[in-house]
């Protein structure tokens, strides 16, 4: 595939992403149908995933991030003169194994499009929706080039991920105890690109709770966060710290958080209540109940659980639909209780910025800085897990003669 040009490659990704993109085609609607089976999310939800997944991959944006961070588009077809450096070029640094997550919708389907136009040779471990090799067989319609040097075979997490000395570089997703068995069973010399567990907050700054009207605008933001996907991927808000001496208190803005996310349950959330998911939330909310929380929400049906200011001690709820909120004075009281539990951040949503606020995202470890209803919609230029997207994946010569 190194004769491909790469205008081509990015093209047909162009191409297939317009066909993913249309909610009547048949092969989305397919793998929809699919993907709702296997992660158990309503079809709302992964609409909302697909439209975002798919909405992104556009030659533009592809052109622009490889130029960036590999300083030309042509270094990857050939030598090229770049600033302050010799000529030089781009090469595919050879076969990538790509691991696919069991939550995030199609998380591993942007490293193998990025994988591919560096003209690596892709192998995804897709899950058993077959969404990732879908959307290849869509690609390689396009450009059958591609065909010999991309596939994706259906894995579970309890099936051995094999062999991966034969790679290259290998991207993973999944938990801090998956992640560290793969890395023990690689080869010095092969590239790992772990993404493992991670979680994402919310910071809701004074200034920012002007009106009730503004408050509740936030709250459907960080409604959305919550309860897209279950609560279950690093993107969705775990933690929520609200600052005091607004306009709006902390009590009247969780009061207003309930409401929201009562909407968004219906709005998102499947159908059919998970009996596991309710259980854990009922347990949940009857310890905080008979502890020493200053307000406990719940849904009807226990649909949700929001608790205001349990103690210190205790530590994030990280189940389906759940959030604490913590009221706080200033974010360095959040780094504090992030730094005291053992979180590192993916992303922290935020309502109104100010230096400290930025100083929280940076000591949390987050990757993203985003507006509360957006965490969930990263742009592709986004640098998921503080990595960028095609830099990982190509080798370097430099022309000195």
């Amino acid at each position: 595939m190194i004769g491909t040009p790469v205008r081509e490659i990015v093209r047909a990704v162009d191409d297939a992403a317009t066909e993913w993109s249309d909610s009547t085609s048949a092969r989305r609607a397919d793998a929809r149908a699919a993907v709702a089976v296997r992660t158990g999310y309503s079809l709302a939800a992964v609409e909302y995933a697909f439209d975002r997944l798919f909405g992104t991959l556009r030659r533009g944006a592809l052109e622009a991030i490889i130029t960036e961070e590999l300083g030309a588009l042509d270094v990857l077809d050939g030598f090229t003169a770049l600033a302050a450096r010799p000529s030089a070029r781009a090469l595919p640094i050879g076969r990538v194994c790509i691991i696919s997550s069991r939550t995030t919708i199609g998380v591993a389907l942007l490293p193998a499009v990025f994988a591919l136009c560096a003209k690596c040779d892709v192998l995804v471990k897709d899950r058993e929706d077959r969404l990732v090799a879908a959307f290849l067989e869509s690609l390689t319609e396009r450009l059958p080039a591609l065909a010999g040097a991309c596939a994706a075979h259906a894995w579970s997490s309890e099936d051995d991920s094999g062999d991966l000395s034969a790679f290259d570089a290998v991207v993973a997703f999944g938990s801090d105890a998956a992640i560290a068995a793969i890395a023990s069973g690689l080869p010095a010399a092969t590239r790992f690109l772990p993404f493992a567990s991670k979680a994402s907050a919310g910071y809701v700054t004074r200034e920012s709770l002007t009106t009730t009207a503004a408050a509740a605008a936030i709250a459907r933001g960080a409604a959305t966060d919550l309860v897209l996907y279950e609560t279950e991927g690093c993107l969705s808000l775990h933690a929520l710290f609200v600052e005091a001496g607004g306009n709006v208190t902390p009590n009247e803005f969780a009061d207003l958080l309930a409401d929201a996310i009562d909407d968004a349950a219906l709005r998102l959330a499947p159908a059919d209540v998970e009996p596991f998911s309710t259980a854990q939330r009922a347990m949940a909310r009857d310890a905080a109940l008979f502890g020493d929380a200053r307000e406990v929400y719940s849904g009807a049906h226990g649909a949700f659980l929001a608790v205001l200011d349990a103690p210190f001690d205790e530590a994030p709820l990280l189940l389906s639909r759940s959030i604490g909120i913590r009221c706080v004075d200033r974010p360095a009281d959040a780094t504090e209780y992030l730094r005291h539990h053992g979180m590192t951040l993916e992303g922290l949503a935020v309502a109104g910025t100010r230096p400290d606020v930025l100083d929280l995202a940076l000591a949390s470890g987050a990757s993203r800085i985003a507006p509360f209803g957006s965490l969930q919609a990263p742009p592709l230029r986004a640098f998921h897990g503080g990595r960028r997207r095609i830099a990982d994946f190509v080798r370097w010569v430099g022309d000195e003669s």
